[in-house]
């Protein structure tokens, strides 16, 4: 279940900061309140995850699959270009969770 719950969070901080471009600096209503509810949601279950797994690793976890989500959604979504540094960086991300995830000891408390 813990890993569902970081999921739900990787989902909702993924959602809430896509949206957040397209608040203007909050000054558009719906997509400010996606990103306040995102971002409450996030927090709301990454501390129900964080009540069976290591703090570090799933924070590593959720950061590393929401810089690779966020980038492409925003090349997706918002059109932006990703260059070959930052497919090659993302690829080493996603490498370094499968590490954490295949042999760490680590993950749960």
């Amino acid at each position: 279940m813990h890993y569902l719950y970081l999921a739900l969070a990787i989902a909702s901080e993924v959602a809430a900061t896509t949206a957040l471009k397209t608040t203007e600096g909050f000054t558009r209503l719906w997509p400010s309140v996606v990103v306040v509810l995102g971002y409450s949601a996030a927090f709301y279950f990454l501390s129900l995850c964080l009540q069976r797994l290591a703090v570090g690793i799933a924070y590593a976890i959720w950061a590393g699959a929401g810089i690779v989500l966020i980038a492409l959604l925003g090349f997706v979504v918002h059109g932006q270009r990703l260059d070959p540094a930052a497919v090659v960086g993302m690829g080493l991300i996603v490498a370094g969770v499968a590490v954490i995830n295949l042999w760490s000891g680590a993950q749960l408390h």
